[in-house]
């Protein structure tokens, strides 16, 4: 008999009657679907025209796998790693009213650049200064997409072509890559580096100002500690300097903190409002890190030099989006009437009771236990992250769980990859899952992606 392997493969119509298929085409729509059974079919004949065989694997199968690139590449996850600020799961969560204000600004149209009073063109700048303000002290403030881009925008608008001293020991690189000093070179300012790694003394800056020197620059090592025989120039002692010399003193305090760490047993973040007390012309930070905003770089200080940033040419290049602002505004509004504490996800997980920690843990070593697990809730430790408060932890409870058969690094694949995604961390060869950054909405959600991800491994070992 005439065995012809091409006769086994289904027509695209048949294909996409496959169950798994229909159901994908409910999802994600009938012509992507088709696309991909068009594309594994034709594989499929260029399979058997090669090797003269019949594929295995039946073609549903393989629709159904690649129908992965069709899922949003950007995911909602559980971190449960315990890191506050996680800069690769999205820095802050935004609280509930932060969604909010950002869905009505999305929903319809807004007076975004538009003056109600007048009737006629406004500024998107003039929605947050208000409430920058009266939260920090400032004369007067702007936003920005990043705090990247403040500082660029801030040394073009007022240093460029002129020099900007800055202490070695804060040139700091973070994350991606991104140095102080480049930045500084592309807003076409000079740098003027003073002092030694672990050294620098006010007489440093003083002595390396010139008549081409624009301003004094500070940068908080905001993700790295230098300790031991270590000293720096006091914030106080620079805004005098400038004074006398007639200079603008820039601040970078990186994560910008509105509230004090020290507060929740954290050490000790320079807080915006001490910096605008000290006297400085510009500072700036960031809107989704210790702030617990949507991303954004916020300048504020004296009403001068910011109008100056909000006048330049780059403002415009480096903007934030309509969401962005309401989002941000309600989070600011949020320290405005003192409960951030309460309703500001990066803060709430900071003063987060160890009491209720413990629990929250211990109902996921249950359902860790009931999926046939070696599991505890055991002491651990979190930080916050982001950059910010290097060194810093925060005392936790978390659930260990070491699996029947396979490692723990295993096991967080299979909870990376399940629905939700769950992000733990390993440690001693076991999954270590902490409820610090779990929002409490979610734990359900977690003991059930626990025990899908154990499943495999109990079935394994029966």
């Amino acid at each position: 008999m005439n065995h012809n392997p091409f006769r086994k493969l289904p027509s695209v119509e048949r294909l996409l009657g496959d169950q798994r298929v229909a159901a994908l085409a409910a999802r994600h729509g009938h012509g992507p679907v088709v696309g991909l059974a068009r594309a594994v079919l034709d594989e499929y004949r260029a399979a058997i025209e090669a090797t003269g065989g019949s594929p295995e694997r039946p073609p549903a199968e393989a629709v159904v796998e690649r129908a992965a690139s069709l899922e949003p590449s950007l995911r909602p996850v559980v971190n449960a790693t315990g890191v506050i600020i996680h800069t690769n799961l999205g820095r802050a969560p935004l609280s509930d009213d932060a969604l909010a204000a950002m869905q009505r600004a999305g929903a319809g149209y807004s007076n975004l650049e538009y003056d109600l009073a007048s009737g006629e063109r406004g500024s998107r700048f003039t929605h947050l200064e208000s409430v920058l303000c009266r939260v920090t002290g400032a004369e007067a403030g702007l936003a920005v997409n990043n705090n990247a881009s403040a500082l660029l925008l801030a040394l073009s608008a007022l240093c460029a072509g002129r020099e900007v001293v800055i202490s070695r020991a804060q040139l700091v690189e973070i994350g991606g890559g991104f140095r102080i000093p480049d930045v500084m070179r592309q807003s076409g300012a000079t740098l003027v580096e003073v002092g030694t790694t672990n050294r620098t003394y006010l007489r440093d800056y003083a002595e390396a100002i010139t008549e081409r020197t624009a301003a004094l620059l500070r940068v908080h090592a905001s993700n790295f500690r230098v300790v031991g025989f270590t000293e720096e120039a006091p914030l106080a002692g620079l805004a005098a300097l400038a004074r006398e010399r007639g200079l603008l003193l820039l601040d970078d305090l990186g994560s910008g903190a509105l509230l004090d760490p020290r507060r929740y047993g954290l050490g000790a973040e320079p807080l915006v409002a001490d910096s605008i007390g000290a006297g400085l012309d510009v500072a700036r930070f960031s809107g989704d890190k210790l702030l617990g905003g949507p991303q954004a770089g916020i300048a504020v200080g004296r009403a001068e030099p910011i109008a100056a940033l909000r006048r330049h040419p780059l403002a415009r290049a480096v903007r934030m989006d309509k969401g962005s602002i309401a989002g941000l505004a309600a989070t600011l509004a949020a320290y405005e009437r003192g409960d951030a504490e309460r309703t500001v996800p990066v803060w709430r997980m900071i003063a987060a009771a160890p009491a209720a920690l413990r629990r929250r843990a211990a109902r996921w070593t249950r359902a860790a236990t009931a999926a046939g697990a070696a599991a505890s809730t055991v002491s651990a430790r979190s930080t916050v992250g982001g950059g910010s408060l290097p060194g810093e932890e925060l005392p936790t409870f978390a659930c260990a769980v070491r699996p029947a058969s396979g490692s723990a690094a295993a096991l967080a694949a299979r909870l990376r990859t399940g629905q939700p995604p769950v992000v733990a961390r390993s440690e001693h060869d076991r999954g270590l899952l902490d409820p610090r950054t779990v929002d409490e909405r979610d734990d359900r959600a977690v003991a059930g992606a626990l025990a899908a991800a154990l499943a495999p491994a109990v079935t394994a070992g029966s």
